[in-house]
C-alpha cells in the first residue's frame, strides 16, 4: 500500500493520530489517561504497548528489559513479532483516535511508520499541559529514584510483569464546572521500577557508552557513524564529547542541537544515567 493510498485508507475511516512528546521523565505517561480523556482518543501507544481504558490490548513493554538497546528496540517497535502483534490487535479494534508517546518527533513518526499508521495530525509538546513546576518535579523523581509510570491499573501490569512493579497511584480529575450529580473521574496508573533504572549513579565504561551511543546514531541516521566517545564524570552527571563522521554533502535531517537532545534523552531514559551535556565534533569524509 503506497503512501497516498494508505493516507486516504486512513482519512476515509475517519482515524486520527495524536502524539504527546517530551523529554524522558517529564511526565508523559502520568498525564496521559487525562488527555486521552479530554480528546477522546481511544487508544494510547507508550513505551511498547498498545492500551485500551485499563487495559494492555497488545505489545511489550520497555519497562522490563534490562538493557538499554533491548528497551530501545521495544519502545520503537524495532522487532517484526512485536509490529505483527499489535498491528493485529489494532486490526480487530474499532477506534478513530488514537495517542502515541514519545521522547521526540522522530520517534513517534517512527512508531507511526512501523505500525502502519497514519502520521500524527497533531502533536503536543509536555510543556503544553504541565507546567515547569510539575515538570521539574516528575524528573526529580524518575532521576533520584529511578521511578516510572505506566497509565493502566497495577493488576494488569502484576500478571506480565509483576518483578517491576512498585506502587499504584489513583488520580483524580476535577472539573472546574462540575455539575452536582456528575462524578470526579479518576484513573489508576502504576509506578514500576524497571531493571534499567536503578537506585544510585550508575557507573559506565566508555566502551558501553560508545556502544549506547552508536545505536542511537544508527536509529536517527545511519549514514552518521561514531568514531569516539569520551567522558567526564561531574557532579551533574556524565559530561560526553561524541566524535562523528559524516558524508561529504549529506544533509541531517534534524539540527544538531535535536541530535545532542535526541542522543541525551535515550541515554536517560533507557540507559538510567544522568547525562549533564554533549558536545559534538563533526568531521566530512568523501
Amino acid at each position: 500500500m503506497n503512501r497516498i493510498f494508505r493516507y486516504a485508507f486512513w482519512k476515509l475511516k475517519g482515524v486520527k493520530v495524536f502524539a504527546l512528546v517530551g523529554k524522558s521523565g517529564t511526565g508523559k505517561s502520568f498525564r496521559s489517561k487525562l488527555m486521552a480523556d479530554k480528546h477522546n482518543i481511544d487508544l494510547i501507544i507508550d513505551d511498547g504497548l498498545l492500551i485500551k481504558g485499563d487495559r494492555v490490548l497488545a505489545g511489550r513493554s520497555a519497562k522490563r528489559e534490562n538493557n538499554f538497546l533491548t528497551a530501545v528496540r521495544t519502545a520503537l517497535f524495532d522487532d517484526d513479532e512485536h509490529q505483527r502483534e499489535t498491528i493485529s490487535a489494532l486490526q480487530k479494534e474499532k477506534y478513530h483516535r488514537i495517542l502515541i508517546i514519545g521522547t521526540s518527533e522522530k520517534m513517534v513518526y517512527k512508531i507511526a511508520a512501523r505500525l502502519k499508521l497514519p502520521p500524527p495530525d497533531r502533536i503536543y509538546h509536555i510543556e503544553d499541559i504541565a507546567s515547569q513546576e510539575e515538570i521539574e518535579t516528575a524528573m526529580r523523581i524518575r532521576f533520584s529514584e529511578g521511578k516510572h509510570v505506566i497509565p493502566v491499573p497495577a493488576i494488569e501490569i502484576t500478571r506480565s510483569y509483576p518483578q517491576i512493579v512498585y506502587d499504584s497511584l489513583r488520580v483524580f480529575f476535577r472539573s472546574r464546572f462540575r455539575l452536582p450529580w456528575k462524578k470526579n473521574k479518576s484513573f489508576e496508573k502504576t509506578i514500576v521500577r524497571p531493571e534499567f533504572s536503578k537506585y544510585g549513579r550508575i557507573t559506565m565504561s566508555e566502551a558501553a557508552l560508545t556502544q549506547m551511543v552508536i545505536h542511537c546514531l544508527d536509529e536517527f541516521d545511519q549514514l552518521i557513524k561514531v568514531t569516539k566517545v569520551n567522558m567526564k564524570i561531574v557532579p551533574e552527571g556524565y559530561k560526553l564529547t561524541v566524535k562523528l563522521r559524516v558524508p561529504m554533502k549529506h544533509q541531517i535531517a534534524s539540527t544538531l542541537s535535536e541530535l545532542q537532545e535526541y542522543i541525551g534523552d535515550s541515554l536517560e531514559k533507557y540507559g538510567g544515567i544522568f547525562v549533564a551535556g554533549i558536545d559534538l565534533e563533526i568531521e566530512e569524509w568523501s
